[in-house]
């Protein structure tokens, strides 16, 4: 395993502990982000008008279409850091 995707996975990890406060544009630029490094571009149509959360993160993961592995884990893996920052800058 590369010292990326290590790097990633504890990152992935690091996110879950986030606060409750953290934004959902936040969120959501961190799930498509996790999308595209695991599993590539997205592949399934953009669900329908009433599902507003699936089309939420439907969308934020369409616009890291055409991103690498590396760079979709290196981007979401510097957004943790920042988050997780702002969070503890919030704390004090």
């Amino acid at each position: 395993m590369s010292l990326l995707q290590e790097d990633f996975e504890e990152h992935a990890e690091k996110a879950k502990t986030l606060p409750e406060s953290t934004s959902n544009e936040n969120k959501l630029i961190l799930y498509g982000l996790y999308k595209q490094a695991t599993v590539g571009d997205v592949k399934t149509s953009r669900p329908g008008i009433l599902s507003m959360r699936e089309r939420a993160k439907w969308d934020a993961w369409k616009a890291v279409e055409g991103k690498s592995k590396e760079e979709a884990m290196s981007d979401y893996i510097t957004k943790v850091k920042q988050l997780l920052e702002e969070a503890a800058a919030g704390c004090s």
